[in-house]
């Protein structure tokens, strides 16, 4: 990533956009965001205020890093953000009920403000973790995308660290990419009959895998690359990759309860409601701009 300050424009469209965050004038908020990308630079929003970073061109291919054959079965990614308890809990469940099978752990380091040594040296986890550091803050699709593209598994796995495992989930997951044409698997799926309003599911075959616990064949990763970087925050992105990957002619399921408890996920709790509702519908709409026109892909749509 470039060594760049920004110019006394950019610092002053940032100001601004921090007092509009701050007293909630979210539409002001997102009209400076768009100011700041003509000018070549991305917002990135935080508890002390609005920073900026300049936006990256695009990979000429992003599943570059995937061309490579698999070297382990299993890769398990979690991200290193802003809640080290958290982090530190679902490492512990690894560390307890790690899986049976050749396996690696990639932390992505995501600008987290704690150190991260001391949590990895805490959980006592059987192998070392590969420890991929972010330079500034990304958005959650950038952030999941640039582990998942690290990934040396022939099955990748998104945790996020609102969970704790309490046994192996990993020989569940892997139980189902036993069947070919599973591209997806998960601990929580959803399925809906006019892509507009999703409901839980149960075990079988599903529209979408949740994100919480996401598990995705390497063939199918290679196919869609990773998530799309827009969805900055991470409410709907899961439906978006989800779509994709059954785009691509893999099929999506939602396994039997996996051994894990679920705490309450910060990500979503630690905003103020009219912020998180906002930026859940961004995400959505964009969702929406991709797969609205797109029913066939909806298993149980409204008059099939």
């Amino acid at each position: 990533m470039p060594d760049a300050s920004p110019p006394d424009a950019v610092r002053r469209l940032l100001d601004e956009r921090s007092a509009a965050r701050e007293a909630r004038d979210w539409a002001r908020a997102d009209a400076l965001r768009d100011e700041l990308a003509v000018l070549g630079w991305e917002a990135q929003d935080g508890p002390s205020g609005s920073t900026a970073r300049p936006i990256l061109p695009p990979a000429t291919d992003p599943a570059a890093g995937l061309a490579d054959p698999a070297e382990v079965a299993v890769s398990i990614q979690v991200a290193a953000e802003d809640h080290p308890d958290d982090l530190a809990r679902l490492l512990r469940g690894l560390a307890a009920s790690p899986p049976a099978v050749d396996w690696e752990l990639v932390i992505v380091a995501n600008e987290p403000p704690f150190e991260l040594e001391p949590i990895l040296a805490g959980a006592g986890l059987p192998l070392d973790a590969r420890v991929i550091a972010t330079e500034g803050r990304l958005g959650w699709a950038d952030a999941r995308t640039l582990g998942m593209q690290a990934s040396r598994g022939e099955v990748t796995v998104l945790l996020d660290s609102s969970l704790e495992p309490t046994g192996d989930i990993v020989a569940p997951l892997l139980a189902a990419f036993e069947d070919p044409t599973v591209g997806l698997a998960g601990g929580w799926g959803v399925t809906s009959e006019d892509g507009r309003e999703f409901e839980d599911a149960p075990p079988g075959e599903v529209d979408a895998v949740e994100g919480y616990c996401l598990a995705v064949r390497r063939e199918a990763l290679r196919a869609v690359g990773g998530f799309d970087r827009r969805f900055r925050f991470y409410r709907n992105a899961d439906l978006d990759f989800s779509f994709a990957v059954r785009d691509a002619g893999w099929r999506a399921v939602r396994t039997a309860p996996l051994p894990i408890e679920r705490h309450e996920h910060r990500g979503y709790a630690s905003l103020p409601d009219e912020e998180r509702d906002r930026l859940s519908r961004r995400n959505f709409y964009r969702f929406l701009d991709h797969w609205r026109d797109r029913p066939d892909l909806l298993l149980h749509r409204r008059g099939r």
